[in-house]
């Protein structure tokens, strides 16, 4: 008997292809969909830029490309100029802007959420104000994150390390501002609504230090501050001493929620309100507990004063409502009347307004150590540490 073979089976064609097929349709739909992606994004980072514009920020750069194929959006925008108008209360809208010039920002999206944006900036940049030396920012990576686009932003983030300010003069470049780290962030908080819209910050800095405001301040420092912004009437586009006023209007204020500042061994926190004159400044009250009270006092240079001579100018910040010759006057008489009495006063200044402070505050604990806890005051945008005046905010409109 012969065997029967039965005859092999003849594959389908169109099977060999299918899975190419689906996987080029797939490609040549994810290519498509990146693209309507990319000129969504390129409209979010317009739409922004215009938003900023009637804010009195302008933002422009030479030449702008986009990459990032397949999985992100990159658009890179080289030779930014960046320009700042009627942004503080010393800048009117006539004043020519303040302006700054950089490299390159590269800004970047995924393709599933072209809502969120991630920039970074390279350094440094030049920034030139009306009527001063030029300045340079230098930084290590700057980065900045933008939420909720083309709307509202829901939330801004901006980081820098190792950022450095710089201002040119005749002997050379002298710093301004420099720091290890900084963080800022707000966002809309959640009993936030479009007509009473409050805002979330927190600011952190790590080893900061501000050259030419304060002594103390040019001392390494960290902090950490968060606050509630209540009391704008809207979001719209417009910029900052704008929208002061309007705060200061309708009865708006910042509630400093919680902040922690430390500068060696001396540790300072602090919680309060504060709100605005119809000039624009600072009122209000902090309720500050600081460990290391005795260290912060000698940075004041009050016997430094006292021993070279007071300017009025310089009393006035320190002791309003003293004179300057009438205290010179009285350490002479002391020297005359009692040779070295005089420099024995002076050299216990310190220790003087020392214990002034803490007998207007009360013994407290920080962090295990022994503290005081007082007022930090805020009149009309001079601020007083107990009873000595350590310095002036400026207005914000």
């Amino acid at each position: 008997m012969s065997e029967f073979h039965p005859a092999p089976r003849r594959r389908r064609l169109w099977t060999l292809f299918f899975m190419p097929v689906v996987l080029l349709i797939a490609a040549l739909g994810w290519t498509a969909f990146w693209f309507f992606s990319a000129s969504k994004v390129d409209e979010t980072v317009d739409a922004w830029r215009a938003r900023e514009a009637q804010s009195g920020r302008s933002y422009d750069c030479a030449d702008r490309s986009i990459a990032g194929y397949p999985f992100r959006l990159e658009v890179r925008c080289q030779k930014v100029s960046v320009s700042l108008k009627a942004q503080t209360a010393g800048q009117p809208a006539d004043q020519p802007p303040i302006t700054a010039q950089l490299g390159e920002i590269l800004v970047v999206a995924q393709v599933y959420n072209p809502r969120l944006l991630i920039a970074e900036f390279k350094a440094p940049a030049s920034i030139s104000v009306a009527g001063e030396p030029p300045w340079t920012a230098n930084w290590r990576i700057a980065r900045a994150s933008v939420a909720g686009l083309p709307g509202v932003p829901q939330r801004v983030s901006l980081v820098f390390d190792d950022p450095d300010v710089e201002r040119t003069a005749e002997s050379g470049p002298v710093w301004l501002a420099r720091a290890r780290h900084v963080e800022m962030h707000g966002r809309m908080a959640e009993a936030s609504t479009p007509d009473k819209p409050i805002l979330e910050t927190v600011l952190q800095i790590e080893s900061g230090s501000i050259n030419d405001l304060h002594p103390l301040l040019a001392m390494p420092f960290d902090a950490d501050i968060r606050t509630q912004l209540s009391g704008l009437k809207d979001l719209s586009p417009k910029p900052w001493p704008a929208r002061f006023r309007e705060m200061q209007a309708f009865g708006g204020h910042l509630d400093v929620v919680q902040s922690r500042i430390q500068q060696g061994d001396v540790i300072a926190v602090a919680a309060g309100s504060l709100a605005l004159t119809p000039a624009g400044r600072l009122d209000g009250q902090l309720q500050m507990t600081v460990a290391g009270m005795e260290t912060v006092v000698p940075a004041l240079g009050i016997e430094k004063m006292l021993e070279e001579g007071i300017p009025q100018s310089t009393l006035d910040r320190f002791v309003p409502g003293v004179k300057s010759a009438d205290v010179n006057n009285l350490l002479g008489a002391l020297d005359r009347a009692i040779p070295g009495l005089g420099k024995m006063v002076r050299q216990n200044a310190n220790a003087g307004v020392t214990a002034g402070i803490n007998a207007l505050g009360s013994e407290a604990t920080l962090e295990g150590r022994k503290a005081r806890a007082f007022p930090l005051r805020f009149v009309d945008g001079a601020v007083f540490l107990g009873p000595v005046k350590v310095g002036d905010t400026p207005p914000l409109f």
